[in-house]
């Protein structure tokens, strides 16, 4: 591929938290085409899951009782944002994925999130946070869509 090529292809940065949240952002690789593909997840296990020839990267995990944590993760992914310098950052949670919708936004990105087909009865706690900075905030559950957001486009995993 030639170097032009390569720079017009659009760079997605696929965030998530481990488990469930995993399998359903790998789910969605199929999605981003020929786009360069950079993940960024919890556990350094999961790396083998990952296509050939994208980036991956582990941050700690933690979760909203471990505030230290949190703040070691946001400035991870803050770090990887602005060394990467996605076009697009796609999520499915948690909170690994609202800080990297939320520095995304600042740093220029479009921002989807998508929430956890498990949160059938409400939505997440990172996910109703992220939404007011997610470009894009879908839900995969028609009754938990509002006008202003989340939208229902089908059950998409």
């Amino acid at each position: 591929m030639s170097l032009s090529a390569t720079r017009c292809r659009k760079k997605v940065l696929a965030v998530s938290s481990g488990g469930g949240h995993w399998i359903q952002l790998m789910r969605l690789t199929p999605a981003f085409g020929d786009s360069e593909v950079i993940f960024v997840t919890v556990n350094d296990r999961y790396e083998s899951q990952v296509p050939s020839g994208c980036r991956f990267y582990v941050v700690n995990d933690a979760t909203r009782w471990d505030k230290v944590g949190l703040i070691k993760a946001a400035l991870r992914l803050l770090w990887i944002e602005v060394k990467e310098r996605p076009d697009v950052i796609v999520s499915t949670g948690a909170a690994h994925g609202y800080f990297a919708v939320y520095f995304g936004r600042f740093l220029g990105a479009r921002t989807v999130w998508i929430d956890s087909m498990a949160n059938a009865e409400h939505l997440s706690t990172s996910g109703a946070r992220a939404g007011r900075h997610a470009d894009l905030w879908l839900t995969q559950w028609p009754h938990l869509a509002k006008p202003q957001g989340p939208h229902y486009r089908g059950s998409v995993l």
